[in-house]
């Protein structure tokens, strides 16, 4: 399935989570070692976290 990469470009790093995709560090230094699965728990998560 190969989920893409939410990363939009926008990479400041701020308490331990980049301001434009939302990732952690070790999440976007990980990103193409992750399963499709894991990537898409990620993805919710930050689905969730732009809802609030």
């Amino acid at each position: 399935m190969d989920i893409a990469s939410p990363c939009i470009g926008v990479c400041r790093v701020d308490n331990g989570r980049c301001r434009g995709c939302g990732r952690t560090l070790s999440e976007i230094a990980q990103w193409t070692r992750y399963s499709d699965a894991e990537r898409a728990a990620i993805m919710r998560r930050l689905a969730r976290q732009a809802a609030r």
